[in-house]
């Protein structure tokens, strides 16, 4: 049995698989999938799993490098949005690397989300609560 933190078997594959520069999309409930996109379902019922205890779990297993969010969540659900940059930073102090944040519309995040190697669907059901990774390297 796996004995690190990540035991999904698709998500632990796809961390496995990741080169520099990849892309993963985590979001919410709602979030639209584009159909060329691996999907990852996670979601269970309302809230479960949370979108911060995924980012939380994925960041356990990967480097990331840069980090892209739709504008509107910091403006529409602005304590996820800072519990999240409370999250990036730890990570930051953790790793001693840091982690390029960067925004864009909601309209233009759905249409990124077609880059994406997966698209890891939350149970979550705060507003614009989505963030693409882009993976960095651990050397």
């Amino acid at each position: 049995m796996k004995k690190s933190t990540l035991i999904n078997a698709e998500l632990s594959y796809l961390v496995a698989t990741l080169g520099h520069t990849d892309e993963i999309t985590i979001c919410d409930a709602g979030l639209p999938i584009p159909q060329h996109v691996q999907r990852i379902d996670l979601a269970l019922t309302h809230g479960v799993p949370s979108f911060l205890d995924t980012v939380k779990v994925i960041l356990s297993e990967s480097q990331i490098e840069a980090v892209l969010m739709a504008t509107e969540f910091e403006k529409v659900s602005p304590k996820h949005h800072q519990a999240l940059l409370a999250v990036l930073d730890q990570e930051c102090l953790t790793t001693g690397k840091s982690i390029q944040i960067g925004y864009l519309s909601h309209e233009e995040f759905k249409q990124r989300t077609a880059q994406s190697r997966a698209v890891v669907r939350t149970g979550e059901y705060t507003p614009y609560a989505n963030i693409i990774f882009q993976t960095g390297v651990v050397f």
